[in-house]
């Protein structure tokens, strides 16, 4: 079984506790995955707010303020979608840092889903500041969402390297 990058999730928690910033996270595909890594941390309460795992349009529209209709087209499967998760996120948990993500980790042949995708957000001061689309092989669903959880991990921890910490 995959598991969560542990050694990047420890970079991610030094960066932060340095800058004295804080990380919170919006989840959907990963199911709670991001949680349970940032949750995982020594010392997690110093910099990991907390997070929501929002599975469905309802909960995407009630608590992080998803456009339903935008949400009905697209199954809440967008990049808009995970950028307003991640920049609701800091709203919601008082947070310099938020991580929104959407997708697919198992085809969906009904809804023509046969490659599978997650759409992620990282939003600084509730604003995005990076996002992407990650592509993952057919597989096992869970090990689909530790794929792209262990991707989300890279990219957060890029961010954080290229500078975006510094207070704005």
């Amino acid at each position: 079984m995959k598991m969560i990058d542990e050694i990047t999730v420890n970079q991610i928690r030094d960066r932060l506790v340095a800058a004295a910033q804080t990380l919170a996270v919006a989840e959907s595909v990963t199911a709670g995955m991001l949680q349970v890594a940032f949750s995982s941390a020594f010392n997690a309460t110093a910099f990991f707010q907390g997070g929501i795992t929002t599975y469905n349009l309802g909960q995407k529209s009630r608590h992080l303020h998803l456009d339903p209709i935008h949400g009905e087209r697209c199954n809440c499967v967008s990049a808009y979608t995970a950028t307003t998760m991640a920049e609701k996120c800091c709203t919601l948990f008082s947070s310099n840092w938020g991580i929104g993500i959407t997708g697919y980790a198992s085809p969906v042949p009904e809804a023509g889903i046969t490659q599978l995708y997650a759409f992620y957000s990282i939003a600084k001061d509730k604003k995005e500041i990076a996002a992407g689309k990650i592509l993952a092989a057919p597989d096992d669903p869970l090990a689909v969402r530790y794929y792209f959880s262990n991707e989300i991990l890279g990219h957060f921890l890029a961010a954080l390297q290229a500078g975006s910490i510094v207070s704005s």
